[in-house]
């Protein structure tokens, strides 16, 4: 079988899907359609009709017919006045505003489009010649490509949901409509899609985190501010405590900053006018306006600049495990996956210029140790500026910056691809992703190397020649937002948590009501909480079978029945969770071994039962 490329594919589907639409519904109207990582989607708005998911079916059956035409794609220029003069004729609003956009100022405002991603000619004094368009059967679009040759090329897709979408994300413009689609170059990968599809559905950690008692939203509390529940608190303090160690045997030490802070810090440090979505506060007694803080680093700058420094300080490492908070659009909220508080490993760094080699290697040394642990592979992009001017800082700076972190990934032997326009505002980063069970990839840790910051506050050290310099700043997350983590950790596991991570890791389950039987489960429980472990005793009056049941369902790691055999002899069969078992096994255990088993596979966070 030919090889499909999954780009050009992609992206014909996207027209295909627009055409079909066209067809059905001639007065629709089209705003972008681009790729996705597994798929599609174009954004539209049919006048006086709202599409449902009834339609998906019907839409899909007209793209078949279409793929079965066999079509070529066709490509063609026009001028950029005629162009806009196409879209005017055509009834294309969202066309005619982009290519407006691009004949007065050679660009568009929105991040996700740019002139050579449209298909645009453009000369050195940036003005625009012409525009890119291709045609296939009666349906024509504004588009660079590329596109596969013909409809038939374009392998197996699928049509999957709708969903509102502002036009250019603008909340202050039109409401258009989003249809989704997947596709892959056979049915057999696109079978395995949907089959994990349904499997997430089934993993979905909003589901999952109310089935085990993890967490929950209040319509008291507000949403996208969730409440951890004791048994989801032992899974965030577990993960957050690896972190720390990780970074507390890098050198770094901890410190502690206020949730709330004068809007005048963020204004210096460039975040009041980045982070649109804040949350302002006024002060009832003075005239001092504070903001609730969307990022940390502004405050471990004041510590740092808070007393002179040498080289011989450096690095200064500072760490904080901190809330932040930012208003998000309320229909953006999911779950623990898009929050108003979020809570991150937040970490930072100030260096000597040549010291910023080895606290990157130190700072990957931990992201991989703690994936390793977690059992997740990692995917890095470098996170690079493009050409917009939403960046601060002069641009040389920026340029040793790409250079000197792309140079570190070299030498790290990391595999990875240069992703532009995803830098942070104040610098280049390294982006690191996260594979989970599904084979979805999820941003998680993230380091980034920051001069804007330092310039921006004056810091400075005094060198060995006895010159002012001016530090360099590392920022980086391992877990990043907990609850973002917690939400693609909770759906990769499927809620089975390693022994380590369980919020309850052994329960046992007395077989009578003998005060005999009662007293030595208590017994078991003072010793295993002597070794750290969590453990709880259902005694309830249902049958056995069920309260076996009840504990499987909580995905407990092990399950101990005790009764007066167990009493009498002092060893246990333990119920192994079966994902963790290499073979089918019962194994008789004095309770001292059991024990002291499940505390060493604790300690050592093992992925699978040593038992």
């Amino acid at each position: 079988m030919q090889e499909i490329d999954l780009v050009p594919s992609r992206h014909s589907l996207a027209h295909i899907l627009a055409a079909t639409i066209q067809k059905i519904w001639p007065q629709a109207q089209f705003g972008v359609g681009p790729t996705t990582e597994d798929g599609f989607y174009y954004d539209i708005k049919i006048p006086d009709y709202t599409l449902t998911e009834d339609d998906l079916h019907q839409i899909e059956s007209g793209m078949q017919e279409l793929i079965k035409k066999d079509i070529r794609f066709e490509q063609f220029d026009m001028s950029i006045d005629d162009a806009v003069q196409w879209a005017k004729d055509n009834h294309q609003p969202y066309k005619e505003e982009l290519l407006n956009d691009l004949r007065r100022t050679g660009t568009t405002v929105a991040r996700d489009l740019n002139p050579e991603e449209m298909g645009l000619d453009i000369t050195e004094d940036s003005k625009i010649n012409k525009v890119s368009f291709y045609k296939t059967g009666n349906f024509v679009d504004l588009c660079k490509g590329p596109h596969v040759a013909s409809t038939s090329k374009v392998g197996a897709f699928k049509l999957l949901r709708v969903s509102g979408a502002y036009w250019r994300g603008d909340i202050h413009k039109d409401q258009l409509q989003r249809v989704y689609g997947v596709a892959f170059s056979s049915e057999n990968e696109l079978k395995t899609y949907l089959k994990n599809i349904d499997k997430a559905r089934e993993n979905d950690h909003r589901k999952l985190g109310q089935e085990l008692d993890l967490f929950l939203i209040s319509d008291l509390v507000g949403a996208g501010l969730p409440l951890f529940t004791p048994r989801g608190t032992v899974l965030r303090n577990q993960l957050l405590s690896f972190s720390e160690e990780l970074q507390k045997a890098g050198g770094y030490e901890q410190v502690w900053s206020p949730h709330i802070t004068k809007i005048d810090l963020y204004k210096k440090s460039g975040h009041y006018e980045k982070y649109p979505e804040r949350f302002e506060v006024k002060s009832v007694e003075s005239d001092d306006n504070f903001m609730l803080k969307p990022m940390n680093c502004p405050h471990v700058i004041q510590i740092f600049a808070s007393r002179p420094r040498s080289y011989r300080d450096m690095p200064q490492r500072y760490m904080e495990t901190t809330t932040m908070y930012r208003d998000e659009k309320s229909g953006e909220l999911h779950g623990l996956s898009r929050v108003r508080s979020l809570t991150q490993d937040d970490s930072h760094a100030f260096v000597r210029p040549d010291q910023i080699k080895d606290e990157f290697r130190s700072i990957i040394g931990m992201v991989k140790q703690m994936y390793t642990v977690l059992d997740m592979p990692l995917i890095v992009d470098l996170s690079f500026r493009d050409d917009s001017n939403q960046y601060f800082g002069d641009r040389k700076l920026w340029e040793d910056a790409e250079k000197t972190i792309e140079n570190i990934a070299k030498e790290e032997k990391l595999e990875y691809k240069v992703v532009k326009g995803e830098a942070a505002f104040y610098g280049p980063k390294i982006d690191i992703h996260v594979r989970d069970g599904l084979g979805r990839k999820w941003q998680c840790a993230t380091i980034q190397l920051d001069y804007v910051q330092p310039e921006r506050f004056k810091l400075v050290y005094t060198d060995n020649d006895g010159t002012l310099k001016r530090p360099v700043m590392i920022h980086k997350a391992i877990l990043g937002s907990i609850e973002r983590f917690l939400s693609v950790y909770i759906e990769h596991t499927g809620g089975k948590f390693p022994v380590w991570l369980s919020p309850e890791q052994i329960r046992l389950i007395t077989l009578n009501q003998e005060e005999a039987v009662l007293q030595y489960a208590e017994e078991i429980v003072t010793e295993a909480k002597k070794l750290d472990l969590r453990i709880a005793i259902d005694n309830d009056n249902e049958s056995v079978g069920k309260r076996i049941r009840n504990a499987e369902l909580m995905k407990i790691p092990y399950i101990l029945v005790i009764g007066p055999k167990e009493l009498a002899s002092g060893e246990v069969i333990p119920r192994i969770r079966s994902d963790m078992l290499v073979q089918d096994r019962k194994e008789t255990l004095s309770i001292d071994n059991f024990l002291k088993t499940v505390a060493n596979e604790a300690r050592s966070r093992v992925t699978h039962s040593s038992l």
